[in-house]
């Protein structure tokens, strides 16, 4: 039972964690929008040959933002969803809970994706974001990418 306990409370602090942060960027907007428009905008580094893939559009740049925050939102709901059914099935035989997960899982696999498709390759590799002193978020995105990560491998063990 400890286990289990233990697998709800992670799910349930990922969707947690990251629900505070899409909260964040919707109450205070400006301050992330700042960093995807500079990101997109490949402003702040020096000319170069991949300078041609910035997106210089103020639209898109909302767009992209929104899409970010719809992601965490969304995703910590789902997360917190899949902590929710696991508390309901912690005493459900080892198959019940085990098929349980998969919500869970399933959030918390998006929110990867998120970080990792969206934060480590297209905006720090694609659009360089490594090259920006004042808005390179690579190492707080990997400790996302970490947390995420460790939380989805105990989550996935299975219950016997």
């Amino acid at each position: 039972m400890a286990v289990r306990l233990l697998k709800i409370i992670i799910t349930a602090s990922v969707g947690i964690l990251v629900f505070i942060v899409g909260l964040n960027n919707i109450l205070d907007y400006s301050t992330n929008f700042d960093f995807v428009r500079h990101i997109l905008s490949m402003d702040l580094f020096l000319e170069g040959p991949l300078r041609s893939r910035a997106i210089l559009s103020t639209s898109l740049h909302h767009l992209f933002y929104m899409v970010i925050i719809f992601t965490e939102c969304a995703g910590a709901i789902f997360t917190l969803y899949g902590a929710y059914c696991l508390w309901c099935a912690r005493h459900a035989a080892s198959r019940s809970f085990n098929q349980t997960k998969s919500k869970a899982l399933l959030g918390m696999g998006s929110l990867l994706i998120l970080y990792l498709l969206g934060f480590m390759a297209i905006g720090g590799e694609w659009f360089q974001m490594w090259r920006d002193g004042a808005y390179n978020a690579q190492e707080p995105v990997f400790r996302f990418i970490v947390c995420i990560g460790i939380a989805i491998l105990i989550v996935n063990q299975p219950d016997e």
